[in-house]
C-alpha cells in the first residue's frame, strides 16, 4: 500500500467505539481509520486482511493506502474527543479511497444482489468470523452501478485472545449475535456449488499476501509486552499463525458452512504447534 500524508482532518464521523475522519491528502480524500480508536490496530488488522481476502474472491471493496497523521494535523472541527483520537494516531493509519456519492445499502436491497454475490458474501464473512454485516447494520455501499464492502474491523476476533487458542479453533463457529444480512443465500444452491470454487481461489499464498499487507506498525501494539525484546520474531510468528488460523479453518470440512457451533468438546491444554513454534 502506498503511504499518504494527512494535510487536513475535514470531517468526523461517529460509528459505535470508533471514530473514523475525513482525510485530506495530495492524492484526494481518504475515509481514515484511526489507530487511537477504542481497541487500537486490530480492526485495523482485520480490515486489511479481510479486504485482501475480499479483492481475491472479486468483491469490490475501496481501494487501500496508509495515511500518516502527524502531529499537529489541521482539523476543521476540533472538539476535545478528537484532540484525544488524533493525538493517540499520530503514525500511519489506514485510508480508504472515498466513494463520493455512495448510497446506503438497505435491508429492501436485497432482492437487487444476485444469489451468487450474496452467498459469495456471507461465505467470506463466515470464513472471517464477521459478525458485523446485519439488516441493522449492513455495512455495504452502492456506489457507480456497484456493491462495495465497508467496514470489516470486527472480523478476526480471534486475534484478541491468542491465548485461549487451541487446535480446535480454527474450525470452531459459534453462532453470530445477529442474523446475517444474506443468511437466506446459505440455503441456496449457489452456496454448496461456490464453497469448493471460493475455497480454490484463497490458497495460502493468497492468505500470506494479504497478511503481509498489515505494516509491522500494525501488529507491534498486539503482540505481548515481553515481545518488544524480539520484536522481528515474534512478528514472524504472529504473522504465520494469523495465516495458520485462516487456512485450517478453509480446510473441508469447512465448519462455518453450517454456521453452528461444533458438537466435539472444545480440545483443552496445549497451544497449537503452528501458533507456539519459532
Amino acid at each position: 500500500m502506498n503511504v499518504l500524508i494527512a494535510e487536513r482532518i475535514s470531517a468526523g464521523e461517529r460509528r459505535g467505539s470508533s471514530r473514523p475522519v475525513v482525510v485530506e491528502t495530495s492524492s484526494g480524500a481518504r475515509i481514515v481509520k484511526l489507530r487511537g480508536a477504542a481497541q487500537g490496530t486490530g480492526p485495523l488488522v482485520a480490515e486489511i486482511i479481510v479486504a485482501e481476502l475480499a479483492d481475491s474472491l472479486s468483491l469490490a471493496v475501496p481501494p487501500r493506502s496508509l495515511i500518516e497523521l502527524p502531529a499537529a494535523v489541521e482539523a476543521a472541527n476540533w472538539d476535545d474527543e478528537l484532540q484525544d483520537l488524533l493525538e493517540a494516531s499520530v503514525g500511519l493509519n489506514l485510508g480508504f479511497d472515498f466513494l463520493s456519492g455512495a448510497l446506503d445499502f438497505t435491508p429492501a436491497d436485497v432482492g437487487k444482489v444476485s444469489t451468487e454475490e450474496r452467498a459469495t458474501i456471507l461465505w467470506l464473512d463466515r470464513l472471517v468470523v464477521n459478525p458485523d454485516r446485519t439488516e441493522r447494520n449492513p455495512n455495504l455501499l452502492w456506489w457507480s452501478d456497484q456493491l462495495w464492502l465497508i467496514d470489516h474491523g470486527a472480523a478476526l476476533g480471534f486475534q484478541y485472545s491468542w491465548k485461549r487458542v487451541t487446535e480446535s479453533s480454527p474450525q470452531e463457529q459459534a453462532p453470530p449475535p445477529e442474523a446475517h444480512l444474506f443468511e437466506s443465500a446459505a440455503h441456496s444452491d449457489e452456496f454448496r456449488f461456490l464453497d469448493d470454487k471460493l475455497a480454490a481461489q484463497l490458497t495460502r499464498d493468497v492468505l500470506e499476501t494479504a497478511v503481509a499487507a498489515v505494516p509491522d506498525s500494525f501488529l507491534l501494539p498486539m503482540l505481548e509486552s515481553h515481545a518488544s525484546v524480539y520484536p522481528a520474531s515474534q512478528l514472524v510468528r504472529r504473522r504465520a499463525a494469523y495465516v495458520a488460523f485462516l487456512w485450517k479453518r478453509l480446510r473441508p470440512p469447512r465448519s462455518f458452512l453450517s454456521a453452528r457451533p461444533p458438537s466435539a468438546e472444545r480440545v483443552r491444554g496445549k497451544r497449537p504447534a503452528w501458533l507456539t513454534k519459532g
